[in-house]
């Protein structure tokens, strides 16, 4: 009795429902079911006891379940040719010239098909071919890289290299001891200069990364320079933005660095009467650098230039002010005064060594004024006065007496 039931199921969902599935007669398969199992059991069993029944409730759950699993497969065979037909339509239109994507996975396939409307749709096509596009770009420029360092690097195999000679690379490591040494002698008697790390609030998280690829910048020119400051990262907190770009710039490294940083302030370090806080915004100007202050830099990249925000700090702490004198020695185009840090850092450092303002303010760039003052502001003054009277001639003094009579006229009739 066991087997012949097994033997119907195997033969039910084998052969008889799916063929039932697809000419539409699954409303007749059950008394089909009944008369099958009654007669194979009277066939192969007469000796049974008229106590045993069939239990047709259970045949009824195996069929209900054999029908499940064909509807099923006929809905993923149908989700399937929807998919391919989809899938061949894209391919059609991205050869007909739209901006459809080469390689488009099921589920962006089935997200496109589940747009509510065309304009949707195709919305949803330009993203993934754009998306597409500046993968392949990135990709390209990898790839170009790639082949430029294997270039050069045969290059660098073909001819006598100078990385690879023992000499060069043992003087390398003698300068890397030596600026070693000068940082390691600064820390001790080297003047301090102040990056003061309080501005994070004030920046974007870009803004932040930009700062401290400047910082790095200058505490490199610092190392290598004759006489390195003692550079101090005052307000440094652990765990800030700051500290996250500087481990990702140094790595290993950052542990090593001849600085000193601290999460003080530099008022509570320093006598407040040697700081000098360096501000663009302020009204004194720097006429000469004096090597028994304390200077101090705002870490701040501000692309909006936010003015006043650093000037109003060295304010509220009651600090000297003072900016560079750009207008006294250089023809300042139109534009903010806002230099970069490792800009500041070789201008101050040149100071430190030669006092020459116009071999310091080389380090300006060149987009920012037209030249170098060669005579004072006020003699500049008379000779654009003498231009233009030369320029107008008499005509200059006529219109002058003229203004001069009328405003008397003004004046008598008031």
């Amino acid at each position: 009795m066991h087997s012949a039931n097994m033997l119907l199921k195997k033969i039910l969902r084998s052969s008889v429902l799916p063929f039932a599935a697809q000419h539409g007669m699954k409303k007749d398969l059950f008394p089909l079911s009944r008369t099958l199992s009654l007669s194979l059991c009277l066939k192969q069993d007469n000796s049974c006891s008229p106590s045993e029944k069939l239990d047709l409730d259970a045949w009824k759950k195996v069929m209900k379940s054999g029908l499940q699993e064909v509807s099923e497969t006929v809905s993923e065979r149908k989700e399937l040719s929807t998919l391919a037909a989809a899938r061949e339509i894209l391919e059609m239109w991205r050869l007909a010239g739209r901006s459809v994507p080469e390689n488009i996975s099921e589920e962006q396939l089935k997200t496109f098909m589940e747009c509510p409307s065309k304009s949707a749709k195709k919305k949803y096509l330009k993203y993934l071919y754009l998306k597409e596009l500046y993968k392949k770009s990135d990709k390209r420029k990898v790839d170009e890289k790639r082949e430029r360092r294997l270039e050069k690097l045969e290059q660098a195999s073909k001819t006598d290299d100078t990385r690879r000679n023992s000499f060069v690379c043992l003087w390398a490591n003698c300068m890397d001891r030596a600026y070693s040494w000068r940082v390691a002698q600064s820390m001790i008697f080297g003047q301090p200069l102040v990056f003061d790390m309080s501005y994070e609030k004030d920046m974007s998280i870009r803004e932040v990364a930009n700062t401290v690829r400047q910082i790095v910048l200058s505490e490199g020119c610092n190392r290598r320079s004759v006489d390195p400051f003692h550079i101090h990262f005052c307000n440094f907190k652990d765990d800030s933005l700051y500290h996250k770009e500087f481990i990702k710039h140094y790595r290993e490294a950052w542990g090593k660095l001849l600085i000193t940083v601290t999460d003080q302030c530099y008022t509570e370090v320093f006598p407040k009467d040697k700081l000098i806080y360096l501000t663009a915004d302020s009204p004194k100007v720097m006429k000469t650098f004096d090597h028994d202050k304390i200077y101090i830099v705002g870490s701040m990249v501000d692309r909006s230039i936010k003015t006043g925000v650093s000037l109003a700090r060295a304010k509220r702490l009651g600090l000297e002010t003072a900016a560079l004198p750009l207008e006294k020695y250089l023809l300042w185009n139109t534009g903010a005064k806002n230099l970069t840090l490792d800009q500041m850092m070789h201008i101050l450092l040149t100071l430190k060594d030669t006092g020459d303002w116009k071999a310091a303010l080389e380090f300006v760039p060149k987009r920012k004024y037209c030249g170098f003052v060669s005579k004072p502001v006020h003699e500049l003054k008379k000779t654009l006065n003498l231009i233009n009277t030369l320029k107008l001639g008499k005509r200059q003094e006529e219109v002058r007496k003229q203004f001069a009579k009328n405003y008397s006229k003004k004046l008598t009739q008031k």
